[in-house]
């Protein structure tokens, strides 16, 4: 079997409140026309398939569509999980309808793991891969709170809890095994070894860590992972991936090469692993150093070869303030339509008063820092000589528990 692992959508993002739905339109283009020309299967969907709890419905429109479109395809299965950012309730309200179309949704987890495992058969009813499909864990689904527990037990707990809901696949899936047939395993998580962008959300009280491949169980043939946007193997495990995001979804993000990975299943095994990479139509791009230079980037830059206005970052270095600064910078950007400046960060002057003056703008600067940061500079103010990992874990623990209140 022939199987495509995709993951963080993302479909309704905003980048400095611009919409990507263009952006992702071609994406789910290009994935159609990609099912068709390799013959892919199964599709999953390992997180993320919206940015947030609540999609407008242009993020929906772009969701059902595809789905609409991929049952006119070759594609027999497509198995989607929940990820942090989805709603449950969003993901799972037409899941009995969109069964009937062989489109498994399980967009959170349940006390059943067999709820989580699906069998996709061939057209004379064969099982020719399994796939237990976990989605996000969310702190309530793997552990139950401990009054007066410490920061590393809390840790310590939920990383048990994870790795035990991954080993209760075991036991059910060793029939499969015996027959040779193929286990996918999925999952939406920050795995040990992988690295992060700007962009990813942290997740779970001391996410660093919080499982390493030698805890999924040998007898998955492959791990889907989603969350992390770029694509990476964890711990140079093969078989282990996360698939990326499909278009950067910062600017932190804009050297990564965006892929997705088609897996060939023969004999029971991974037979063949490849990636596929998926082309850029809107280009991320980042100008930065002495004025002159930016300037001569500027005048130089060319968008050829894109379908889409290119979007910049731009922050410039000076040795004292410059009055006409943003006059000189709009001149140029005037010649060039096919550029658009979404961001213009604070100059950086050189001098040592000006440098505290721009450290100060700079954290004031609220709408560029996530909540995290802005709390963990109040720690560090208020609390300089302390530690604040236990701090900044109850802080995320109680992010996370606001963040499930607002999608029931």
């Amino acid at each position: 079997m022939r199987v495509l692992h995709t993951s963080d959508w993302h479909l309704g993002q905003r980048l400095v409140n611009l919409e990507r739905t263009e952006e992702h339109q071609h994406f789910l283009n290009w994935l159609l026309q990609t099912i068709e020309q390799e013959q892919v299967e199964a599709l999953i969907m390992a997180g993320d398939v919206f940015d947030n709890g609540a999609p407008s419905n242009t993020a929906l429109k772009l969701y059902y569509d595809f789905l609409r479109r991929v049952c006119a395809t070759c594609c027999r299965h497509v198995i989607i999980t929940g990820g942090n950012h989805d709603s449950v309730a969003t993901l799972n309200a037409p899941r009995e309808l969109l069964e009937c179309f062989n489109i498994y949704v399980i967009g959170g987890a349940t006390n059943d793991p067999l709820d989580e495992l699906i069998e996709l058969k061939n057209e004379k009813g064969d099982i020719e891969l399994v796939v237990c499909a976990v989605p996000f864990l969310r702190d309530r689904d793997v552990r139950l709170s401990v009054a007066g527990e410490s920061y590393e037990e809390r840790e310590q707990r939920l990383k048990q809890g994870i790795a035990a809901h991954y080993a209760a696949f075991v036991p059910n899936i060793q029939q499969y095994k015996a027959q040779h047939i193929p286990v996918v395993a999925t999952g939406h998580l920050f795995a040990a070894g992988a690295t992060a962008s700007e962009s990813e959300k942290e997740i779970h009280v001391g996410n660093l860590g919080q499982i390493g491949a030698e805890q999924f169980p040998k007898e998955f043939n492959y791990v889907a992972l989603g969350h992390l946007h770029r694509p990476q193997k964890v711990n140079n495990q093969h078989h282990i991936r996360y698939s990326g995001s499909p278009i950067p979804l910062s600017f932190s993000e804009v050297t990564d090469k965006k892929v997705n990975y088609i897996l060939d299943f023969e004999g029971g095994k991974l037979a063949e692993l490849r990636e596929l990479e998926i082309p850029c139509h809107r280009k991320l791009v980042r100008f930065k150093g002495p004025l002159e230079k930016v300037k001569q980037q500027l005048a130089i830059y060319d968008n050829s070869g894109y379908a889409l206005t290119a979007w910049a970052e731009l922050q410039v270095e000076l040795d004292a303030p410059l009055p006409d600064l943003n006059q000189q910078l709009e001149e140029i950007l005037q010649l060039k339509p096919e550029l658009q400046l979404l961001i213009h960060r604070p100059p950086i002057i050189k001098s040592a008063r000006q440098a505290l003056e721009q450290q100060v703008q700079e954290e004031a600067d609220l709408h560029t820092l996530r909540e995290k940061e802005v709390f963990l500079k109040r720690c560090e103010s208020a609390f300089p000589e302390s530690d604040h990992a236990g701090l900044l874990a109850t802080f995320s623990e109680l992010l996370e528990l606001m963040g499930q209140a607002e999608e029931s």
